[in-house]
This record gives structure tokens, sequence and C-alpha cells, in this order.
């Protein structure tokens, strides 16, 4: 190679690498890919063969939204393990993201249905009960993963005792103002031994108004607001942790469509017996 020709013009590089010149100006700009020289007369960048791998890496990476600092890392890291994981990482909060961007399609497309279903309520009076529970102080986000776990341990913890009924849930009104805030998951198992986080809880009796959410919990908050409107016109809220009953779930039946989820909003009774939808 004579002086003159110091290795691939950035155009012959975006060209080979199908990244435009722009892109590459960029990443060497944020410090991702330098050129392996630049003419100090002109200018102008020089890049070799060899890092075509890196710069198509380095745009995959961008590509799955990888912030720099994290594509920094992995490029300067040596173990292919430690990659590896740096990867899997990213990749498990995209999927996260992917899970919270699915349910909010899912929300609006409920919220803007013009014929949205008839919701039944019931007014429901539930009496004082002794359940085996797994309680905890919880960051919102992380409930789903906490309530497997305490569920995990309900059910090796009632293993050959036979419930009174389907399992159930009490979520604090902090966790959902706040963002954390005391969940109780129970089986109505009086009677179940005590071991590890799992006791015995009396659950007070309580005034609900009831009603089923039915399919998966990806919208689950759109039966929660119907619920409260519902409230806000016939009964009287009053402070205390809402009331989830498992009817049907994941444990019950893996297809989605025939999960049954009965919310219970504490309330005030104005209108004993009534039943009403909205």
């Amino acid at each position: 190679m004579d002086g003159m020709r110091q290795g691939l013009t950035i155009g012959e590089f975006a060209q080979l690498t199908h990244l435009s010149v722009r892109t590459l100006r960029r990443y060497h700009e944020a410090g991702l890919l330098e050129p392996a020289s630049v003419d100090p007369a002109s200018g102008y960048r020089y890049y070799t063969g060899a890092q075509i791998p890196q710069a198509q890496v380095i745009h995959r990476l961008r590509e799955l939204d990888m912030p720099l600092a994290d594509v920094k890392q992995i490029l300067a890291t040596g173990d292919p393990e430690a990659r590896a994981e740096l990867t899997a990482a990213h990749l498990r909060r995209l999927e996260e993201r992917l899970d919270r961007t699915r349910a909010a399609v899912t929300s609006l497309r409920q919220l803007l249905r013009p014929d949205v279903e008839r919701l039944e309520v019931e007014l429901r009076s539930v009496p004082a009960r002794t359940v085996t529970a797994v309680s905890g102080t919880v960051a919102e986000e992380d409930v789903l993963t906490w309530y497997d776990g305490a569920m995990a341990e309900l059910d090796a913890a009632v293993r050959g005792h036979e419930p009174a009924g389907p399992p159930g849930g009490l979520y604090d009104n902090e966790l959902f103002t706040a963002g954390r805030g005391r969940v109780l998951v129970y089986r109505p198992v009086p009677d179940a031994p005590e071991t590890g986080r799992v006791a015995r809880h009396v659950l007070p009796a309580v005034e609900l108004a009831v009603t089923v959410h039915r399919g998966p919990h990806d919208d689950i908050d759109v039966t929660y607001g119907r619920l409260g409107e519902w409230v806000v016109e016939h009964a009287l809220a009053v402070d205390g942790p809402v009331h989830e009953t498992y009817l049907c779930g994941p444990r019950d039946d893996p297809d989605p469509d025939s999960w049954r989820t009965e919310i219970g909003w504490p309330v005030f009774r104005l209108s004993p017996g009534a039943r009403s939808g909205g």
C-alpha cells in the first residue's frame, strides 16, 4: 500500500458494512469505532477490513437500542462470557419493555372500543378468614417476580392440605399511589405449617364491590378503572387493600384466554343487595 492509500475510504467502508457515512462519522465521534488512520493533511478517515465485523456488531447493538456506554463496555471487554452477560442483560430489559408495550397496546384497544361490554359488579360481604400467606413490602415493578416466588413457597407449604377455595392477594393502595406497598398472597388453608415466609393470617371481614377480569393481565388496569368508576357511582369507597382472587390462572391453564381474576374493591355499601352494570 503506497503513501496515498492508507486503507479503505469511509465511502468504501460504508459500502462494505451497509452503514451510512453519517453513521460511521457518528460512531467515530462517540468513540465507538475509531478509523484505523486519519490523513493529517486532508482529514480523510481510513478503515481496515478487520474493522468490518466490529462495525457490524456496533450497528446490531445500536439497533437493539443499547446505550452508548453499554456498547463501549462490551467492545472493551475481552471476556466472551462477560460480553454475553452484558448483552443478555440488555435483552432482558428489552423483553420487559416489550411486555410493557404489549400491555399498553392491549389496554388502549380496550379503552378505545366503542362497544364496551357491560361490567357486571356484585356487592359481596366476605367474612373473616384464616389463611396461609406470604406478605411483604414490594416495589410495583417487582410485584410479578415477588408473586411467583411467594406462590411457589405457598404451594410447597400447603401440599397435602385441601384448600377452601382459589388463591388470592391483597394489594395496599400505596403500591399504586407511591410505587411501593404491602402485598399479601394467600391460599385459603387455615392449618398449613408455618415455614420461612409462610405464616397464618386472619383476613378481616370486608364489604367488596367485585367484578371479574377475563383473560391475561395486560389490560387489567382497564377493568380496575371501570370498577372504580362503578364504585364512585354506586357505593362509597373505603380505605383498605384491593382484593384479587385467582379463579383460573397460569397454574391452572396455560391458555391466557381462560384466565379469570376477581377484583374486589373495599366499599361501604349504600344500597344493600345491589347488582349493576356499567
